[in-house]
């Protein structure tokens, strides 16, 4: 099982810096919010974002480099693991112009029933379209 990754581009604007003038700590921590939920919309068929929905246990986020106003950063995302009810995902946000990451990011999220608010298992129809599966 190979994870697919799922990338959007950005340019960093005035919005997003601090009273340093670089991006603000809580700035990558909506971003990496951000693309998690870009990447359901775009890999999840609706009928199972109406049944279903993702909770937040814990962000462990590592800041590298700092990214300034006018730099271009790829923020790439994919799902680590999983097992019944919980899901690690990863987040790296590099610097266009020389590679260089700038965080990198892991958040354990719990699946669970819109209607209940509870976990519930997260089956292969809900992975299938994140991950490569390898044949035997």
């Amino acid at each position: 099982m190979i994870p697919i990754p799922f990338q959007l581009d950005l340019k960093v604007t005035s919005k997003h810096l601090d009273e340093q003038n670089h991006v603000n700590n809580l700035q990558y921590m909506k971003w990496v919010l951000d693309i998690s939920e870009a990447h359901w919309v775009a890999k999840t068929p609706s009928e199972i974002r109406e049944k279903y929905a993702w909770f937040v246990l814990d962000h462990y986020i590592q800041y590298k480099q700092q990214a300034f106003l006018g730099e271009e950063l790829t923020i790439t995302t994919w799902i680590e693991n999983y097992s019944k009810v919980r899901s690690e995902r990863r987040v790296h946000i590099t610097r266009k112009t020389d590679g260089k990451t700038i965080v990198e990011a892991r958040t354990n999220w719990c699946f669970i029933d819109q209607q209940t608010k509870k976990p519930t298992r997260i089956t292969s129809e809900v992975v299938k379209p994140y991950f490569e599966f390898e044949s035997a």
